[in-house]
């Protein structure tokens, strides 16, 4: 069951050259597709135009079969949560207030959370393991912490599909675990479906590892280049050729059922590209 579905997309920023072209791929059921790519080269302004904030040039954005064109902003916001990259938290709200924010598309404009959005966010905080910190206020969270929030307050919305830009970006070596853990938990346990933009190639060998039905898109030059399982796209030649980074692929055993693979740099490489 395909959940979105992005069509010969482009966009372009009034009437400059396209930031990308052509995009195709799909998202189905239960899966993580991983988006990498250079800084620059798009997967933010892509995530953007899924989210309905821009608008294609042209080509189509599917959402369930249904033109995500045709939606006012509060259907997508039924069908897709979003985890920013980045969230300012200047005001000391209750964390539990934080995460009820997810239900805002389902509360009319002049009303207030019913017992049932309260009684949704506490699950929500009980599933990214958080209830201890419920009436903690928001300022005081470590980033982690703060990011496992954007996450709950995201299920909150009881969407079948979540957008996640850069989720462990600025978190330490722990807390960066912690979220991919969860998010693999959630895949398996939930049946969500994740679109994730990353920096680390690594990260989509993590979801593989862990058995994580996982797919990755290698984005540059404008496009999409490749796209598949991460065993197949994330190779020493497509990182030299995208990243111009010289890298080595390492398989190790952690068991005698388990093996690792993992992306290992080595220098970066004298070339034209980003």
């Amino acid at each position: 069951m395909l959940l979105l579905e992005v069509i010969d997309a482009t966009f372009a920023y009034g009437g400059g050259d396209p930031v990308f072209s052509g995009i195709s791929f799909q998202l189905g059921k239960g899966e993580v597709f991983c988006l990498l790519g250079p800084n620059g080269c798009g997967k933010t302004t892509l995530l953007d135009c899924i989210l309905g904030i821009n608008r294609l040039k042209s080509g189509r954005i599917l959402l369930n079969d249904r033109d995500a064109a045709s939606f006012a902003p509060g259907q997508i916001a039924r069908h897709i949560a979003y985890v920013p990259q980045v969230h300012t938290h200047t005001f000391p709200y209750r964390v539990i207030d934080v995460v009820t924010m997810g239900r805002a598309v389902y509360i009319g404009r002049f009303s207030s959370p019913s017992r049932s959005d309260v009684r949704i966010a506490e699950e929500m905080l009980e599933a990214v393991g958080l209830t201890h910190l419920r009436n903690r206020p928001y300022t005081q969270l470590s980033g982690g912490e703060v990011r496992l929030v954007m996450i709950a307050r995201a299920l909150a919305q009881k969407t079948p599909v979540i957008v996640m830009d850069e989720p462990t970006a600025h978190l330490d070596f722990k807390h960066e675990m912690m979220v991919l853990e969860k998010i693999a938990e959630l895949v398996r346990s939930r049946g969500l479906s994740i679109l994730m933009a990353t920096h680390f190639p690594n990260h989509a060998f993590y979801f593989e590892n862990n058995n994580v039905p996982t797919r990755a898109a290698l984005m540059y030059n404008r496009s999409i280049q490749e796209v598949g399982p991460p065993s197949q796209v994330i190779t020493e030649n497509n990182i030299r050729s995208v990243y111009c980074v010289n890298t080595r692929m390492i398989d190790c055993r952690i068991d005698s059922k388990h093996w690792l693979k993992q992306l290992v740099p080595v220098n970066t490489l004298k070339c034209s590209r980003a």
